[in-house]
């Protein structure tokens, strides 16, 4: 017979599936790789558990301890999958911008859900990043996860998406693109990817509002560009540990309009009903149109699922009232 032991064996080995409508303009095969198939509809299933079972192992995680963690959603929902089944608690830190679909997922696995304000600096103690710290230092037997600098994000994506995408493509892959937020995606594939072909190019996909894109470039961490935007899930204003720029060849930025748009697009023109980001990724990939030749085979990484937007850009009147759509 064949089963999984629990709901997080299931976890990888997502498909990858073509392109069609959307990049007819496109010289080269675009893939996407699909990580909604995941239990908990995103790519952070894989870091989760991988951050969780490296805490495990050298004991910053005690039985029956409480799991903390500043998220966007999807990486809080691994965790509390991982946590449901190994028996941990968790606390998670959500700022105010994200879906209400979110927080309420995150509840109904199980989890406290503390909602912070977006519009206010790292470093002040009403931030995400400040209050999800405290409660670390303050909740007894507790473990702060910190997905930014925890370089065991990086490692899940190279021991596990990295290698699927390599096996899948036939070692064929000449690009990867893909949303940048914590960076643990794109520099564990493409740490991995450029090990078995160094030619392979690797792609951010950055927003506006983000320090990223200049400081990859310039290699200066402009405060000037920071400002409150709309989409979720990719860019930051602090530049995490596990961001390996030496790993990134470019990247291109995206508006909150277009990465709106475009993920309406991926559900009405491709069929792929998906979150915020991938509306970004692919708007990205289309703005990179010049540097693909026709013998090219480009991977996208599509992070999460339409179901969590369901409020925000999948609802019209939303779209209407943000200018996104007339």
């Amino acid at each position: 017979m064949d089963y999984a032991e629990n709901i997080l064996g299931t976890i990888g080995n997502t498909p990858l599936v073509k392109m069609n409508k959307l990049v007819e303009d496109l010289p080269c095969l675009v893939l996407a790789k699909y990580e909604t198939f995941n239990p908990g509809n995103s790519v952070k299933d894989r870091m989760a558990v991988q951050m969780i079972e490296d805490a495990e192992a050298d004991g910053r995680l005690k039985p029956g301890g409480t799991i903390i963690e500043g998220t966007s959603g999807n990486t809080g929902m691994g965790l509390a999958l991982a946590a449901i089944v190994k028996g941990y608690k968790c606390i998670f830190v959500i700022s105010d911008k994200q879906s209400k679909e979110k927080m309420d997922i995150l509840r109904a696995v199980g989890a406290e859900v503390v909602v912070c304000p977006t519009d206010v600096e790292p470093d002040d103690p009403r931030s995400y990043y400040s209050v999800s710290k405290r409660l670390g230092e303050e909740t007894p037997n507790s473990w702060y996860v910190n997905q930014y600098d925890n370089l065991s994000n990086t490692k899940a994506h190279y021991e596990s998406t990295g290698p699927e995408i390599w096996k899948q493509t036939d070692g064929k892959i000449t690009h990867f693109v893909v949303g940048v937020g914590t960076g643990g995606t794109i520099s564990g594939v493409g740490k991995y990817l450029k090990e078995q072909n160094p030619n392979v190019k690797v792609w951010g996909i950055d927003t506006y509002g983000s320090v990223f894109k200049k400081y990859h470039e310039t290699g200066e961490f402009d405060e000037k560009e920071i400002y409150p935007y709309v989409t979720e899930g990719i860019g930051e204003d602090i530049l995490p540990e596990n961001v390996n720029f030496e790993i990134i060849d470019g990247f291109t930025k995206v508006t909150d309009k277009d990465a709106a748009v475009y993920t309406q697009k991926l559900a009405k023109e491709e069929g792929m009903f998906l979150g915020n980001s991938a509306g970004a990724a692919i708007k990205g990939l289309l703005q990179l149109k010049e540097q693909f030749k026709s013998e090219d085979v480009v991977v996208v990484l599509f992070h999460d699922h339409g179901s969590r937007y369901v409020g925000k850009m999948f609802n019209d009147d939303w779209m209407r009232e943000m200018g996104y759509i007339e």
